[in-house]
């Protein structure tokens, strides 16, 4: 069974800046692409950023465009979200999910596994 796990989510005023890995058991990430994705209180969850199986291709929506990078190390089965001038609306809960293609995609229904989802608040 896949497990991918997030961590590096917290607690950072505006302005800040934090780093969330994503970790996945054996070779989930082999060959798919995978996306962030965040779900605010009281709102749907919502594309972030993803990256192509080889990192050559990203995706990011507009809001995080310039301030948020993703990308992946494949021989360390982990891929990583660095989010630089962190903004009250970016509080949410973070998680990565791996897609069912090669390719980066923005719709949750092109991802077939799940992470548990990391915290994180920005205080303004």
């Amino acid at each position: 069974q896949v497990q991918l796990v997030e961590s590096g989510g917290g607690l950072v005023q505006a302005g800040g800046s934090l780093r969330l890995s994503c970790a996945a058991s054996g070779r989930a990430f082999s060959g798919y692409a995978v996306g962030w994705f965040r779900q605010a209180p009281g709102k749907e969850r919502e594309f972030v950023a993803a990256i192509s199986w080889d990192g050559g291709m990203t995706l990011y929506t507009d809001s995080v465009k310039g301030r948020f990078t993703i990308s992946r190390d494949n021989a360390k089965n982990t891929v990583s979200l660095q989010m630089n001038s962190l903004q009250p609306e970016d509080t949410a809960v973070y998680y990565c999910a791996v897609s069912i293609l090669g390719t980066p995609r923005t719709y949750r229904t092109d991802y077939k596994n799940w992470g548990q989802g990391t915290q994180v608040t920005v205080s303004s």
